[in-house]
């Protein structure tokens, strides 16, 4: 196959990646402990961390700093285009520098920034430091996914990624209830200070227990034009661009679902703060329990590119039912159906969300860095698109939610069947040494 990165052409493994993966995933296992499993999975932890903790106290920042709540608001964009952007700059200073040095540099700015936030005086002074917080808490995303990517191959990497959806998956929801906690012994500025320890704390580990992943001779000379050049190689990959697209817009169908189901279940359907609570524990539960099933029983067992397909056609059938409910097809069907739909798609994404990432990086082991990086700030990108979607109908109607849910599973879906082709049976960039494994 070429090599998207340096238009290489490489001797093909006739080895089937199912066969090889399976002998050589115990050997990968041992290449990394349990801690250094748990920081890799806080990394990836940050961003809704440093998003959601901070949702409960919104109200009392627009009061405490006198400023209106569309401003306010603006700290919760800043940073997320921070992460969104940060991730491009980040991901090919680690391929040149290697994963260490980048990632040090990220927390301690990110530590910095998020303490300056807790003693900011001023609404714009709070948006200035949420956007540093944001461009270095990318740090984290991106070079935790390429640490991952130098580590494994294959099935294993696909285990692995199903591994920190465990980790990642629950912060999303014990996020704001941490926030509401602690709002109940202290001042917004006291969410702060908590990511800031939080920050403090992944740093030291980060310095003390995860070394470099990635060697000297596997590092990229090149400066911005050779970065810029990676990309727009991995870009050129049909099969790259083709996984990237699918796991962005079924990112985006999830954010969606964030986005809109506060209204969606409380003031549609008449839920209770309580009630609404359960469900989106439960629908999260479900994300990552259906990703562990993933990693330790079909992976292995089953084509990563089959258990993808059957991923995206649950999205995009969950989503078609969901539409039909919240257009009155089928009568008032009332909140259980629809959290029943909710679910389907939630749980749908521990099957897409870490086949597509594997299925992108084992095309880039050439450029780990910048892959994650264009994978995550698509992901970002298309999510933060996705949110205002879900409201431009008004508060009263789920239609929205559902016609953007489905839309993404329709464009996820054909995405994959017209750029990743999966029935062709095609070579991948393994870790950059040589190997090839065949999906």
């Amino acid at each position: 196959m070429t090599d998207p990165g340096t238009g290489t052409t490489e001797p093909q493994d006739s080895v089937p990646i199912a066969e090889r993966d399976v002998a050589a995933a115990p050997a990968a296992s041992r290449r990394t402990s349990l801690l250094v499993t748990l920081v890799l999975g806080g990394l990836t932890a940050v961003p809704p961390l440093s998003m959601d903790m901070y949702l409960p106290a919104l109200p009392e920042v627009t009061e405490a700093l006198h400023s209106p709540a569309a401003t306010v608001q603006l700290t919760l964009t800043t940073c997320l285009a921070g992460m969104a952007l940060g991730q491009m700059v980040v991901g090919p200073m680690s391929d040149k520098w290697g994963r260490r040095r980048p990632l040090l540099a990220g927390m301690v700015i990110y530590v910095i920034a998020t303490a300056l936030c807790a003693l900011a005086t001023n609404a714009e002074l709070l948006i200035a430091f949420r956007l540093l917080q944001g461009l270095a808490g990318a740090a984290g995303i991106v070079i935790a996914r390429a640490v991952v990517r130098d580590l494994y191959d294959g099935v294993a990497m696909a285990r692995f990624f199903s591994t920190l959806m465990l980790i990642s998956g629950v912060a999303p929801v014990v996020a704001p209830l941490i926030g509401g906690q602690i709002l109940q012994v202290t001042d917004w500025r006291g969410v702060f200070v908590v990511l800031t320890v939080v920050g403090v704390l992944l740093t030291l580990l980060v310095w003390r227990r995860l070394h470099e992943t990635l060697p000297p001779e596997r590092r990229h000379s090149g400066g911005l034009g050779e970065a810029l050049h990676t990309m727009r190689g991995l870009l050129a990959d049909r099969a790259f661009s083709g996984y990237l697209i699918v796991g962005a817009f079924a990112f985006a169908a999830l954010f969606a679902y964030i986005s809109a189901s506060p209204f969606v279940i409380q003031e549609i359907y008449g839920a209770s703060p309580q009630t609404f609570s359960l469900l989106f524990g439960v629908n999260s539960v479900g994300l990552v329990l259906v990703g562990q099933i993933n990693g330790k029983v079909l992976v292995g067992r089953v084509s990563l590119d089959v258990v993808l397909g059957i991923g995206l056609g649950l999205i995009t059938a969950a989503a078609t039912v969901l539409l039909l409910m919240a257009g009155g097809v089928f009568g008032d069907v009332g909140l259980w159906p629809m959290a029943a739909g909710l679910f389907v798609l939630m749980s749908a994404m521990g099957l897409v969300m870490p086949s597509a990432n594997t299925k992108a990086l084992l095309r880039s082991g050439h450029a780990a860095g910048s892959a994650s990086a264009l994978l995550g700030t698509s992901t970002f990108l298309l999510g933060s698109v996705a949110s205002p979607l879900v409201g431009i109908a008004g508060e009263h109607t789920a239609v929205p939610m559902a016609v953007v849910q489905l839309s993404c599973g329709v464009l996820a879906l054909l995405s994959f069947l017209g750029m990743c082709r999966p029935w062709q049976r095609r070579e991948e960039t393994a870790t950059g040494t040589g190997e090839r494994t065949r999906l």
